[in-house]
């Protein structure tokens, strides 16, 4: 992977082949931390974060799930994410805060614990690359609601996401799609998921999946823009009878689905809904829209 030069831990910038922890770092052994993906996109004002202020209360939020005491606050983070980018010198990239339980403790209850955090950034393209994805419905369950907090970005949850991942990849597809544990569409490994039916954007509802705060930006696009919006649950017959189908994330953004199952999705690659919303969508991160630059804090 490409690297940076410095990473932000603990309140100092260190080098990136410096930035190590013990390996009997609590969170590494049962997955009891949070963080968050985040983008910063060259504009013609300079590089700019997108949507730093929701992608931080989420981080806080997921952290009091695991009732970690964040030793820094929002605008702490912030300024270091800011720094960061400065000290790096880079205009376009992938920003990852990770709140964990350090070194000092085993065993499963995480009181007493240090809380650690961390911010490491790199340059990075698109996810799932450039072109319209191959995906398919796993025979892994998304994570049952009554088990965990399905709307918080915790390390741990990823493990399903990894077993999912394989389970596609090994059988060619490019990404896998995860139903909930009432058979209804959940979401992808680290993407939501959106389909369209007569004209109509469609999407999971909130309950089994992560509240994605792109997601939330392409809602407010198709509104916008008066594309009709619905939060339902969808069944796999739905889905596969999709006019469209794209993912959206902080790393995917917004990836246009060809085929679910080796079936293919609509009469283009690219339907004519899923580019308006990615043109759009491509603009305004990129500080092209002045509708949408509340969206962005600016490094300069």
């Amino acid at each position: 992977m490409e690297t940076a030069s410095k990473i932000w831990m603990d309140g100092k910038f260190v080098a990136w082949e410096k930035a190590q922890i013990h390996i009997l770092t609590h969170t590494l052994h049962y997955g009891g931390g949070v963080f968050e993906g985040i983008r910063f996109y060259e504009t013609p004002n300079g590089p700019a974060i997108f949507r730093l202020k929701e992608h931080l209360e989420r981080l806080f939020y997921s952290a009091s799930k695991l009732d970690m005491k964040v030793p820094y606050t929002k605008k702490e983070l912030a300024d270091a994410i800011i720094g960061l980018i400065k000290i790096n010198n880079l205009r376009d990239g992938y920003i990852r805060p990770l709140i964990y339980f350090g070194y000092g403790k085993m065993g499963l209850d995480p009181r007493g614990c240090k809380v650690n955090v961390a911010i490491a950034l790199w340059p990075w393209g698109a996810y799932l690359g450039d072109k319209p994805v191959k995906v398919k419905i796993s025979r892994f369950m998304r994570i049952h609601p009554a088990t965990t907090y399905a709307d918080a970005k915790i390390c741990g949850h990823y493990v399903n996401s990894i077993l999912a991942s394989l389970e596609i990849h090994e059988k060619g597809y490019d990404e896998a799609l995860l139903m909930d544990y009432k058979g209804f569409l959940a979401e992808g490994p680290g993407e939501n998921v959106f389909i369209v039916r007569k004209g109509t954007l469609l999407t999971p509802k909130l309950g089994t999946i992560l509240a994605g705060i792109t997601r939330l930006s392409i809602i407010e696009i198709a509104k916008d823009n008066k594309i009709p919006v619905e939060e339902k649950n969808i069944r796999e017959k739905e889905l596969l009878q999709a006019d469209e189908a794209f993912y959206t994330g902080t790393a995917a953004e917004i990836s246009p689905i060809s085929k679910i199952n080796n079936k293919k999705i609509g009469k283009k690659p690219v339907g004519p809904i899923t580019f308006q919303l990615k043109e759009i969508f491509t603009k305004a991160i990129h500080g092209q829209l002045p509708k949408y630059k509340k969206w962005l804090t600016f490094v300069d």
